[in-house]
């Protein structure tokens, strides 16, 4: 009767995890989107505050349910959260452009930038438009425009964009049915709040697949007249 009770509790606890495993494995869509109420992170602060949980992004997620998140939307959240190493979001806009779509993300524990902007459900699963390390750069660097910004600004840099959560990006069809999304970004003169010298454009491009094939560099747009 122990060993039936065992491989009782053995079955069960595989059906959960096969379940999430195809939660988190399948397409994300607007099921996966949460609008935080607007006490959620007093009382999940209050909650985490009192826990003897060592991972506080952790204790935030696992308040969301009560919260009444969605399964799909607690499910992106996890993900995220190892997709980052540890940072708490919550997905709060969603457009499909197929076969990869745009997810508008809400970071509440961060200080300064509180969204961010992923390219979900290709080849990774999450692409962060904010990730400065996927850019093309180097072209960007060659480029006559950048080098004269370089000589009046000699620090100058691209930072990631001051995303409102709102306004999608433009997306057009690429090479051979792929699909590319155009994003722009900040130059600063050394540092976030520093002197604006105007702003650099990137298209990020997908195969027909939505395989990630990488960004490259379409030109700068000034910066505004004060």
């Amino acid at each position: 009767m122990r060993h039936a009770r065992q491989v009782l509790v053995f079955l069960s606890l595989a059906g959960s995890l096969a379940a999430q495993s195809k939660l988190q494995s399948a397409k994300r869509g607007p099921s996966s989107v949460w609008q935080m109420p607007s006490q959620f992170m007093t009382t999940a602060h209050g909650a985490c505050d009192r826990s003897a949980s060592s991972d506080y992004a952790v204790c935030i997620i696992g308040q969301m349910t009560k919260a009444g998140a969605s399964a799909g939307a607690v499910s992106f959240s996890r993900e995220l959260y190892k997709e980052t190493h540890g940072e708490f979001g919550v997905m709060t806009g969603f457009h499909d452009e197929g076969p990869v779509a745009f997810a508008w993300v809400t970071y509440p524990l961060r200080a300064n930038t509180n969204f961010g902007l992923l390219l979900v459900n290709g080849q990774p699963r999450i692409v962060n438009v904010e990730d400065l390390k996927l850019l093309d750069v180097k072209t960007m660097k060659q480029s006559p425009p950048f080098r004269d910004v370089k000589a009046q600004f000699p620090n100058v840099d691209v930072w990631p964009g001051d995303r409102d959560g709102k306004i999608w990006p433009n997306s057009h069809v690429g090479p051979d049915g792929g699909i590319e999304f155009t994003v722009a970004y900040p130059l600063r003169d050394g540092c976030h709040a520093c002197a604006n010298a105007g702003a650099v454009i990137f298209n990020w491009n997908f195969d027909a697949r939505g395989k990630f094939l990488g960004t490259s560099f379409q030109g700068m747009l000034d910066p505004p007249l004060h």
